[in-house]
């Protein structure tokens, strides 16, 4: 029988001044942990909760009488699900020509055989500090028919200067090996690009992806500035808007557009304008909330790969 080898424990001496400096940390990291997430815990207590409580401003940290009335009202309103279904389709594909515009670019912006190479890199890049202000863009959005138009949410966005130098600095961490040994072989720039450029980045990609779907889920202002009279597009955001500033009088719409069977007449049940905010809110931002955590794990690798070059 083999003896089994003594393994030596290294033990440390932790010092009270470095405990003292971790249990600070902690707890300073707590309290900002706590800051960030109670006002959606807040929002979400209160929409569960007794409304004649809520409205009150009685509940604060932990659902009182708890009930889910005020979903099921709030999902039975018109505009929701289309606004639901206009809010997926941007992100969508707004997500996808943000990703690959930044993907193709970051990667010409590397191959020194691009005519003007570093001339129109910084055209790019120098729109991150520029802009003609919103005036000058709506005009330009009106001159070019994206007013009243789906596209509008999609084209003014698709090429992201700020993605398109993550993807730049990434792709220039890959070795120029890859792209030598396909040029021998016969590859073009395309073959090059979706073959062996796109699988090699795909952490930078999941990252600009993760950027990109939150950004487009979350704009409000195109919206705001180029959808005047087709109402059939505003998103989830825009609707989110509208009820807030209205949520008085879509409390009545929520009662008339309920069957009285499952409208309640007790006072805890029945709808308030707080209750509306407080439901729709947390109905607008917990698909984006339940998407991020799967993504999470590529920011830092995404971020930091080709950050520093040695």
């Amino acid at each position: 029988m083999k003896k089994k080898e003594s393994v030596k424990k290294t033990h440390y001496k932790v010092s009270f001044g470095d405990r003292l400096i971790s249990v600070v940390t902690y707890f300073i990291y707590s309290i900002f942990a706590f800051v960030c997430a109670y006002p959606f815990y807040y929002i979400f207590i209160n929409s569960i909760s007794n409304n004649d409580l809520s409205k009150r401003g009685k509940v604060l940290f932990w659902p009182r009488e708890i009930h889910f009335n005020n979903y099921v009202q709030t999902l039975g309103l018109e505009a929701l699900p289309n606004a639901f279904k206009v809010s997926v389709a941007r992100t969508v594909i707004g997500t996808i020509f943000t990703v690959v515009i930044a993907a193709f670019l970051g990667y010409m912006f590397t191959r020194e055989t691009l005519w003007m190479r570093k001339f129109w890199f910084r055209f790019v890049a120098v729109t991150m500090y520029f802009n003609a202000g919103v005036i000058p863009w709506y005009l330009t959005m009106a001159k070019l028919g994206l007013t009243d138009n789906f596209w509008g949410y999609i084209l003014p966005t698709a090429v992201a200067p700020f993605y398109i130098i993550l993807c730049k600095t990434f792709v220039e961490s890959v070795p120029k090996e890859l792209q030598s040994a396909a040029e021998i072989d016969g590859a073009g720039t395309l073959r090059i690009f979706f073959n062996i450029i796109i699988p090699v980045i795909k952490p930078i990609l999941a990252t600009v992806a993760i950027f990109a779907a939150v950004a487009q889920w979350n704009s409000f202002q195109d919206n705001l500035l180029l959808i005047t009279q087709n109402t059939k597009l505003n998103t989830l955001q825009m609707v989110l808007y509208n009820y807030i500033n209205s949520a008085s009088s879509l409390k009545a719409l929520v009662s008339s557009t309920t069957s009285g069977a499952s409208l309640a007449a007790s006072l805890a049940t029945a709808a308030t304008a707080t209750s509306i905010r407080m439901t729709v809110t947390i109905i607008v931002v917990t698909p984006i909330i339940l998407v991020y955590p799967f993504f999470q794990k590529y920011f830092t690798k995404g971020i930091m790969i080709g950050a520093v070059k040695g």
